[in-house]
């Protein structure tokens, strides 16, 4: 499975989000990063728990770093119908 993501690109006077494809160093580097990120929200005092709890959901397929790639990917394909009609 292929792993898309989204880049802002400038197309007559408006911003769409095209989808692009990620390799696999970036998305591994996505990956932690919504995993970090999704770790600090989290509650508590103690960062290494914060993130082993992360990562314990992100193995179950929950969790915030799962939604956002879930969120990122559909974005990602919807924008790829709407950048087939917007440049045929």
């Amino acid at each position: 499975m292929s792993r898309r993501g989204v880049k802002a690109r400038r197309v007559s006077e408006s911003t769409h989000q095209v989808p692009i494809e990620i390799g696999s160093t970036q998305g591994k580097a996505l990956a932690i990063r919504w995993l970090l990120g999704a770790s600090r929200k989290r509650p508590g005092l103690n960062m290494a728990f914060k993130l082993s709890s992360e990562l314990v959901d992100a193995a179950k397929g929950s969790g915030d770093a799962i939604r956002k790639k879930e969120e990122t990917q559909r974005m990602a394909e919807a924008n790829r119908i709407l950048h087939i009609f917007v440049n045929p």
